[in-house]
């Protein structure tokens, strides 16, 4: 479907977000940018990391960007009680982080940023979720079966922890995936 005069462009090799763009019917190419250095300030406000990660990554893409074309890059974190989870570096940081979210409440927050050689435009959304009780043999199911290592704290809502460990949410649960779809629409809509 065509809602805009831009070519869009995915920066992203997220399949969670290839997936979503590609459900709303949106005709897109695919173009990743190099790795992206993803540190940020550590006196930062937590709900300003993903927008910040997702600039960071447009910027990396800018050299690529032709005009005509809008950029899409995104960058989700995951955080509970104060600390941002990332994305585990092995699976005993799985374990770990799905630990600590058993039987409590936490935010997933994406930043998006939209960029065009002459223009860029960046918003959060942000889902509450609320994980039940989780046993350490689901944990162990879950990190031995799914891929969690690329997932911001440790688990895709989309897969069977979602499925089993989720007790409700508060707001999108695309955002949870990884991209407020609804939110992209009408930002890619109103893009000027």
């Amino acid at each position: 479907m065509k809602i805009t005069e831009y070519n869009i462009v995915l920066g992203s090799n997220s399949p969670r977000r290839r997936e979503l763009l590609s459900g709303i019917d949106i005709d897109y190419q695919l173009r990743v940018p190099d790795e992206v250095d993803e540190s940020y300030p550590s006196d930062m406000p937590f709900e300003d990391v993903p927008v910040f990660l997702a600039q960071r990554k447009a910027s990396a893409g800018m050299d690529s960007l032709n005009k005509g074309e809008l950029l899409l890059t995104a960058d989700t974190i995951v955080v509970l009680e104060g600390s941002v989870l990332g994305k585990p570096a092995n699976m005993e940081e799985v374990h770990n982080m799905l630990t600590c979210l058993s039987g409590k409440k936490h935010q997933v927050i994406t930043g998006v940023c939209l960029t065009s050689i002459d223009n860029q435009v960046s918003f959060a959304d942000i889902t509450e979720v609320t994980f039940a009780e989780l046993t350490s043999e689901e944990i162990a199911y879950y990190g031995s079966k799914y891929n969690p290592i690329d997932k911001a704290g440790a688990y895709g809502v989309q897969e069977w922890i979602g499925y089993i460990g989720v007790d409700h949410l508060n707001g999108s649960y695309f955002n949870v995936m990884g991209l407020p779809i609804h939110r992209v629409y009408q930002a890619i809509k109103n893009f000027k």
